[in-house]
């Protein structure tokens, strides 16, 4: 359960990670965490240059990585549940 809760808060923080931290969909991991940081870049830099534009940008990417921590939270939870406990 150890290893799902670390993937839950990863996926949390950066979109992807978790995914890697399951052993699960590593191509598409690695393309929604390339993803993620290149979102991160523009919203901090959209801070400055379209204030504006920064809270929708901040609430949007808030409900993504929380869509995506508990995606991999309930995947994690199945395949624990078919496989046994996943390793620490």
């Amino acid at each position: 359960m150890t290893r799902i809760w670390i993937a839950t808060i990863a996926n949390f923080f950066l979109p992807g990670a978790g995914y890697l931290v399951l052993g699960e969909r590593a191509l598409l991991a690695i393309a929604w965490l390339v993803g993620a940081l290149g979102l991160t870049y523009v919203e901090f830099g959209i801070q400055e240059a379209a204030p504006q534009y920064y809270w929708p940008m901040f609430a949007s990417v808030l409900l993504i990585n929380t869509a995506f921590a508990v995606d991999v939270f309930r995947r994690g939870r199945a395949l624990a549940e078919r496989r046994g406990p996943l390793p620490a």
